[in-house]
């Protein structure tokens, strides 16, 4: 006969949560990532309920109906708006279930380095309410460099970039613990926001998320292109006319404006780098940077990078899951998920108990 707790271990699910700015990235411990949705949810802006998450959501974009908008709750990697985070939180977790069981599920659940304790209480709040049973948090470096290969026993210093969409997050690992950690609230969506001030201010044209979105991705490059002179057609509405309308523009002319963004993302990489121990240096020096997060995927940023920092500079396998899958990887040792997560929230949560004399 199975006991209860052999019967429990069958039903538990064990889930990892990236919850991005720009995505939300769910696996399941021995079924990998089951969902991979934008942060997104539309609102039906007179009842305020909620009409559409994730994928649904960001197909409405920017062509939403007359009352909906579609808004992400999540800013620089950080709970924005806590009701709709939550909602959408409990959407996803919901879909990732086996089976739709609602039985107690522990997951593990990434967040940027700098998070505030009120910021990190929304986090695991958002987590316990969508019917999650035990939440453990860690930092998203350290996730991501386990997700991107670095061993928890090496106790040599490995170098880790994950560029987000809101957050880069810098994070220098020796045995299984962060030593030095940087974080910015700016990522990949800056160069989304450049292209389009760009384009209205100097080309009259006023273009939407998914627009500047694909030219970021199948255009843009953080190298100067072999060939600047080559076009594309970007479709929008003319500022002065307000009717649709199109423009050409060249690679050389996207360069400029793409390399601003990923200048200071660099910059921010090299200022970290000189604020190491002389040993942690001389490993990265020998190691170079791993990149990680959707951001890594940029065409040349790592040999921009390279050039920039003056180290070996590469983009780990599947970058956009390597914080995910860092944090699957928790599941195999709970030593190490206790020693890793940051759930010094104790004392934070029995504050709300009324003292009993």
């Amino acid at each position: 006969m199975l006991k209860i707790s052999s019967l429990k271990k069958l039903v538990t699910d064990s889930m990892a949560i990236d919850l991005g700015t720009a995505n939300t990235i769910i696996a399941v411990k021995g079924r990998g990532v089951v969902v991979d949705e934008p942060s997104l949810v539309a609102i039906n802006e007179m009842s305020e309920e909620i009409v559409a998450f994730g994928q649904e959501a960001a197909d409405m974009s920017g062509r939403e109906g007359r009352d909906v908008v579609v808004r992400a709750p999540l800013i620089g990697g950080v709970v924005g708006d806590f009701e709709r985070t939550k909602k959408m939180l409990a959407h996803f977790v919901k879909k990732a279930k086996t089976g739709g069981s609602n039985i107690s599920l522990q997951a593990v659940m990434s967040m940027v380095s700098d998070v505030t304790h009120v910021e990190q209480r929304a986090l695991l709040n958002a987590a316990e309410d969508s019917g999650i049973g035990k939440v453990y948090m860690m930092e998203e470096g350290l996730a991501a460099a386990f997700g991107a290969g670095v061993l928890p026993n090496d106790k040599r210093g490995s170098a880790i970039v994950d560029i987000g969409a809101g957050t880069t997050n810098i994070a220098i690992i020796a045995k299984g613990a962060i030593v030095h950690s940087t974080s910015e609230r700016y990522g990949s969506n800056e160069i989304n926001a450049v292209l389009a001030t760009h384009l209205r201010r100097h080309r009259g044209l006023q273009v939407g998320i998914e627009t500047t979105e694909f030219l970021k991705t199948s255009f843009a490059s953080a190298f100067l292109p072999e060939e600047i002179s080559k076009t594309i057609a970007v479709r929008g509405r003319d500022v002065q006319t307000g009717s649709p309308s199109a423009v050409d523009i060249t690679s050389g002319e996207v360069y400029p404006i793409v390399e601003s963004i990923v200048r200071r993302i660099a910059q921010t990489v090299k200022d970290t780098l000189t604020e190491l121990r002389p040993e942690v240096a001389a490993d990265i020096y020998d190691r170079g940077v791993i990149l990680t997060g959707g951001g890594a995927l940029l065409d040349g940023i790592d040999k921009y990078m390279r050039n920039f920092i003056n180290l070996p500079v590469t983009v780990s396998e599947e970058p956009r899951y390597a914080t995910v899958m860092g944090l699957v990887k928790m599941f195999d040792d709970t030593k190490l998920l206790e020693k890793v997560s940051r759930n010094e929230l104790g004392v934070l949560q029995n504050a709300e108990i009324p003292f009993e004399a």
